[in-house]
């Protein structure tokens, strides 16, 4: 067997600067079919996890892609194939989709929750919950498979914030024109003027790895509905077309 040097990929790898999405990593979730969402669990039930999405442009996706490539090609076997498909998701802004994940338990092991810092790198409470939007520096060990498909899986250790999007509480109701209205306590100097309405972001609760996520936008109240034909699927040449220039 040949000694590694230092010049060869190492597994550890952070991911600077990019946008948080659905982050469920102050606790262990796994999908509820009941609720038909991600509920809080025990790390030790089957399919309990921490995970989180993230958004990033193309050229950070791209700097990622050739580190996991670079350490697949280190550690993968002769019967493993030498490619493998593009692990992000290209939304419709031209931003690229990426996942991470812990497994609660590995048998009866528990794992340890990733921890989370502040940007001062101050250590954040243990109830700390990151939410969408927020942007994050992202510790993760690469992890090369081989089995039905191949890749390399991004193992999350840990965040740090360094800019913190607050909770927004949502409504379950649309705007009634005419109806009551809350009066001001005290008079204002200033002018009417209209305010936009935030909708919280839902949770994608898929658990394959590379899987869809949903446009992640904030979007304003709409005075009337209208319908968007879907974007036409890539097709695999295209993909394929992707992968062997990010690949060079």
């Amino acid at each position: 067997l040949r000694r590694p040097t230092m010049a060869d990929p190492v597994s550890f790898y952070v991911v600077q600067d990019v946008v948080a999405l659905y982050p469920r990593i102050d606790r262990t979730y796994k999908f509820d079919n009941a609720a038909n969402r991600s509920m809080p669990c025990d790390p030790l039930d089957d399919g309990a996890a921490y995970e989180m999405s993230f958004k990033m442009p193309e050229a950070k996706a791209k700097e990622l892609f050739k580190a996991m490539k670079a350490f697949y090609d280190f550690k993968k076997e002769k019967s493993w194939p030498d490619k493998f498909p593009l692990p992000f998701k290209k939304g419709d802004d031209g931003m690229y989709i990426g996942k991470c994940k812990l497994k609660g338990a590995y048998g009866t092991d528990k794992t340890r929750k990733p921890q989370q810092f502040d940007a001062k790198n101050n250590e954040l409470d243990a109830d700390f919950k990151l939410t969408s939007g927020s942007t994050v520096n992202i510790a993760v060990t690469f992890v090369p498979y081989s089995m039905r498909d191949n890749g390399v899986s991004l193992r999350i250790n840990g965040v740090q914030v360094t800019k913190y999007e607050p909770m927004t509480a949502s409504s379950p109701f649309g705007v009634v024109e005419g109806g009551f209205e809350m009066a001001a306590q005290n008079a204002s100097p200033f002018a009417d003027t209209t305010t936009s309405t935030s909708v919280d972001l839902v949770e994608d609760d898929s658990d394959d790895i590379f899987g869809d996520e949903p446009d992640t936008s904030v979007v304003e109240e709409p005075k009337k509905v209208v319908k968007k034909s879907a974007p036409a699927p890539k097709d695999d040449d295209d993909l394929s077309s992707v992968i062997e220039d990010w690949d060079d």
